[in-house]
């Protein structure tokens, strides 16, 4: 090649590059509004993880039929962090990699903590849904939200329904040694002895085994009135059907973890009468009857226990979106803290500086003929009364 032609290539090639960068910006105001939504979409936790999915999917597309934000669709990045710390943290460097703006999602603490750490290090604001652990909000960061209560808050609830409700006197409280089962399990206790009930019984179980009769011989000799397992819905249905079948007779109750209709295919009839301390369920919320209509007609069932939360999640950061008129992930952040009256198909919601949901309610259900029911919830004097 000659010096001529040499130099006629390297000129066209340097115009190509100058209009290819001219174009850029033009290509990136085409792209979407990326959204990750972490959830567990292997193991136990599977089920939970996919109805949340599916609320997203529902709040995304409501979203993009009004039009998107800012002129652009919300497009939803899931990644399956299988309730696992180590898949957790694969998962966030995967959404992070991806290029999302904001994250709505998170299932079981052990992998949302990881995944906050990824987050808050790229600078990414994460909306909780299901992850209760205080400590997600209590680390100082300023890019955690939730739109869900905090196990510190359903402790002292399911205490006082024990011994204001139930009039207990001794109670035995079960955890699987995860970190949303052992923080609630701890606020529980903690409460209950501060209540003057005395707790028999206070210890793990390792998940995933398929004969729990020794735990439960052990805890039926100390006689307590009532079993609170603050555990996830799958080794629940196999607690109280094997303490049902072992004649255990005291009430079996559980934390929020338990309130999948799964627990009910588990156990089977043995989970009649079982109550659940939760945040309420969508078919209980006045302001969630459309939703309900949309996630059936959709999926051919209702929805689970958190897939509404999500629901939330996802449209609250489309509106923090909306109000900062900018998808740059701090500002993001900073709409979401200014948020304090957005009517959401949970409630109102709004966020305190820690980020946490400032109106958390918490209810319990009993299960009933194969169906969660309202049960008992208290009102503003404290009082417990019955739920219509």
């Amino acid at each position: 090649m000659n010096p001529q032609n040499n130099g006629t290539l390297h000129a066209t090639i340097a115009l190509t590059l100058i209009s290819l960068a001219a174009l850029a910006p033009g290509l990136a105001q085409a792209q979407t509004i990326k959204i990750g939504v972490p959830v567990p979409l292997s193991g136990s936790s599977a089920a939970a993880g996919t109805d949340i999915l599916n609320g997203a999917k529902l709040a995304a597309a409501k979203i993009n039929a009004a039009g998107g934000v800012l002129g652009k669709q919300i497009e939803l990045v899931p990644e399956d962090d299988a309730c696992d710390a180590q898949t957790a943290v694969q998962a966030a460097q995967k959404l992070v990699d991806a290029g999302v703006v904001a994250v709505a999602g998170g299932y079981c603490s052990s992998a949302a903590l990881p995944e906050l750490t990824a987050f808050h290090r790229a600078g990414i604001p994460y909306v909780l849904d299901a992850s209760t652990n205080p400590k997600l909000t209590e680390m100082g960061y300023d890019n955690v939200f939730r739109t869900i209560g905090r196990d510190d808050e359903q402790g002292p609830f399911a205490a006082s329904f024990m011994k204001n409700s139930l009039h207990v006197k001794r109670a035995a409280v079960i955890d699987d040694n995860t970190t949303y089962a052992k923080g609630l399990a701890q606020n529980t206790v903690e409460s209950l002895k501060k209540m003057g009930v005395d707790v028999v019984y206070a210890d793990s179980i390792t998940p995933g085994q398929m004969d729990y009769s020794p735990t439960l011989t052990k805890v039926s000799s100390l006689k307590p009135d009532v079993i609170y397992y603050t555990g996830y819905f799958s080794e629940a249905g196999l607690l109280v059907k094997e303490a049902r079948q072992v004649g255990l007779k005291m009430t079996f109750m559980g934390g929020d973890g338990t309130n999948d209709p799964t627990l009910m295919k588990t156990a089977g009839p043995a989970a009649d009468g079982m109550i659940i301390t939760t945040a309420p369920l969508a078919q209980f919320l006045a302001g969630a009857h459309d939703y309900l209509d949309q996630y059936n007609k959709s999926y051919g069932q209702g929805p689970g226990p958190y897939s509404v939360y999500e629901y939330d999640a996802v449209d609250v950061t489309a509106k923090a979106i909306a109000d900062a008129k900018s998808a740059k992930p701090a500002d993001i952040s900073a709409a979401l803290h200014k948020i304090t009256n957005y009517p959401g198909a949970t409630g109102t919601i709004g966020f305190n500086p820690k980020g946490d949901r400032s109106r958390a309610v918490y209810i319990t259900v009993v299960v009933h003929n194969d169906q969660f029911e309202p049960y008992q919830r208290q009102d503003a004097s404290g009082k417990w009364v019955a739920m219509k």
